[in-house]
């Protein structure tokens, strides 16, 4: 007998070999309905796996967070086995379960296409329907070995597991898979399922390893739970920043300009220049000052900083001229390092906070290039503080409040914090602890004290230092490392910078590097998604859309009111085309443009101006005064 132990504390005998769906039956019916797996002594078990020992238990229902992860790699599974049936050579490598659903990679001699998805959409449904149990199976790795002789990448996985660790590989009727759990017991379990997308993936990430097919899907307890997903799915299509960048004109990319390298449009770098204002007041009333470095560097200058030994791989290749040898700049410090290094500091000056709107070139795999989330020439905030040690406290607040700012006025929110600390076993982190244990514990103390929740995240540390990224979690559902504050102990030793303290002796200031909101590219691609092109006032491209009537009537009026606007600095546009009224109209609709002005007889006659908002029906006169007003009230407020 073992004793099984529930979490209201009470206790309950069972034979050896009990399995969660039993105790959820004995519990009840309904309970027993809802199960999908269990904690057994905190580790996940399948519905049909035996217990063997006394134990805590909890049953995970279809109301637990974690019932979607396990139903979704129990999909995966599923989805390997149609592709087994179908495509018998094919071989896998992982497939676990996501955010919102699942994926595998696959290698097949066959290019799959979404044409082939209903296909293999089918071929899961019958196996659903056969109601195969999913079995867990443990084995030695030399076993394991055996098992999945005819599939490299298993057999990679397997090699690359610990000697002690025990194997466990799950089958559901003529498949098998290396695989560590948990799952959902039976196929007939999994009902509620669809096939999304195919893409590329490189084995294990390395763009030099095989490409493999990536097969997207998702998977729900419901019918109408996935038709609900479904339908989010299709309006982020709606939201997707490379189908808006189009229609509404904010940016290009062309092959023959080069991948990865955006081309700003005029409505795209009106935006952009929208936030430049605004950052560049944000940071003038924290006590910025802005400076502006070369987007060239020497190499020497970035292997004085380590970042040649670092990051040279992302680096666009050398550049050789008399004797001199140059790269395209990949951040910004070594430079600002420069800047505080060019006079005598005191410490009556620190701290010094420098920042930059700085454009970076990085050399990304085209693989891994992806609208203007993922580029090759990117622009940002770029901004780093010199502070004394009595100063880092106040001075990471300050930063990550300003950032707390920044991102609230853009109408977004911070989905959780990450505190990024280096891994001890790992060799790329600089090897003196005494700094390091000194920056950690700072930052958690920092963290602590304001009451900031945070994620601890090993091994993810700058190799100059631990630091705090802002994650914010986009329209499409994506999670973006959106801003960080970083400290660096490191940098201001390999570049001897130094104060004069107070006691007459030089010391050596301490680095926090701070970008604010992403890169101008990665932060459009988030706001066209966020507003769905729909840009607030205060950084849409064209604020004000002027339309006469008639052009021989109305356009000279039009035309005093565009003038007025563009003096009291509204984004104000005539349109004078000789097209039809009606479709000028539309087109201001289409391009949401946040103030139409149609200019007839009444406006001309009595002074006055005639709007109507985006997205609204009603049209409102008001005079020009009061439109005035209105509209700079809102680009205020940043309504």
């Amino acid at each position: 007998m073992i004793k099984i132990t529930f979490p209201d504390g009470s206790q309950k005998e069972y034979d050896k070999g009990i399995t969660v769906e039993d105790i959820a039956g004995d519990i009840s019916s309904s309970l027993k309905k809802a199960s999908v797996a269990g904690f057994v002594n905190d580790e996940l078990y399948d519905l049909n796996r035996p217990i063997l020992e006394d134990a805590d238990v909890r049953i995970v229902t279809k109301k637990d967070e974690k019932a979607f992860e396990v139903l979704n790699h129990s999909a995966a599974h599923l989805l390997a086995q149609a592709i087994k049936r179908l495509y018998p050579e094919a071989k896998f490598g992982v497939g676990p379960a996501i955010r919102e659903g699942f994926y595998y990679d696959i290698d097949i001699d066959t290019q799959l296409s979404e044409d082939d998805l209903p296909k293999i959409e089918k071929v899961m449904h019958r196996i659903s329907e056969e109601q195969t149990a999913i079995e867990r199976h443990e084995c030695t790795k030399e076993e394991a070995l055996e098992l999945f002789k005819d599939d490299e990448y298993k057999q990679e996985l397997i090699t690359d597991l610990n000697p002690s660790e025990t194997i466990s590989y799950y089958t559901q009727g003529e498949f098998k898979d290396l695989c560590r759990g948990g799952h959902i017991g039976s196929t007939k379990n999994i009902r509620h399922f669809k096939l999304l997308s195919i893409a590329g993936a490189y084995w294990r990430g390395d763009s030099d390893r095989n490409q493999l097919q990536r097969i997207y899907g998702t998977a729900w307890f419901t019918k109408k739970d996935l038709e609900n997903h479904l339908e989010v799915l299709e309006e982020r299509k709606e939201r997707d920043h490379r189908k808006l960048g189009k229609e509404l004109r904010i940016f290009e990319l062309n092959n023959d300009a080069g991948q990865g390298l955006a081309l700003w449009l005029p409505n795209g770098y009106t935006v952009r220049k929208a936030l430049e204002d605004y950052v560049y007041k944000l940071e003038r009333k924290a006590g910025y000052k802005h400076v502006s470095t070369p987007a060239l560097g020497t190499k020497k200058l970035y292997e004085i900083s380590g970042h040649w030994s670092h990051y040279r791989d992302n680096m666009f290749p050398v550049m050789e001229r008399n004797d001199e040898t140059f790269v395209l700049r990949p951040m910004s410090c070594p430079h600002h390092m420069l800047i505080y290094k060019s006079d005598l500091r005191s410490y009556r000056d620190l701290p010094i906070r420098y920042a930059e709107i700085v454009t970076q070139h990085r050399y990304e795999a085209s693989g891994a290039l992806s609208g203007l989330e993922r580029v090759r020439a990117m622009t940002l905030t770029d901004a780093h503080l010199f502070v004394r040690r009595d100063q880092i406290k106040e001075e990471v607040l300050a930063a990550y409040n300003l950032i707390q700012k920044a991102i609230s006025d853009l109408k977004l929110e911070i989905e959780y914090v990450e505190l990024a600390l280096r891994d001890k076993k790992k060799g790329k982190f600089h090897d003196d602890d005494k700094l390091w244990d000194l920056a950690e514990a700072t930052l958690k103390e920092l963290l602590d004290e304001n009451d900031i929740e945070y994620t601890e995240m090993t091994g993810e540390a700058a190799f100059y230092g631990p630091k705090i990224d802002i994650q914010v979690r986009t329209a499409m559902g994506h999670v973006i490392t959106m801003s960080t504050v970083q400290l660096d102990f490191l940098l201001p030793e390999r570049f001897d910078l130094t104060y004069i303290g107070s006691d007459g002796d030089k010391h050596r200031p301490v680095v926090i590097h701070r970008g604010l909101i992403s890169t101008w590219e990665r932060l459009m691609s988030i706001l066209l998604e966020q507003y769905k092109g729909a840009f607030p006032t205060w950084l849409a491209p064209v604020q004000i859309k002027l339309i006469p009537v008639n052009n021989e009537y109305h356009a000279e009026y039009a035309k005093e009111l565009n003038d007025r606007f563009i003096d009291e600095d509204l984004r104000s546009e005539l349109d004078l085309r000789e097209e039809k009224l009606g479709y000028k109209i539309r087109e201001a609709q289409t391009l949401k443009i946040p103030y139409q002005l149609v200019v007839g007889d009444n406006e001309v006659n009595d002074n006055q101006v005639t709007y109507r908002k985006y997205g609204e029906k009603k049209q409102t006169t008001v005079s020009v005064d009061e439109f005035i007003a209105l509209v700079k009230k809102e680009i205020k407020d940043k309504a």
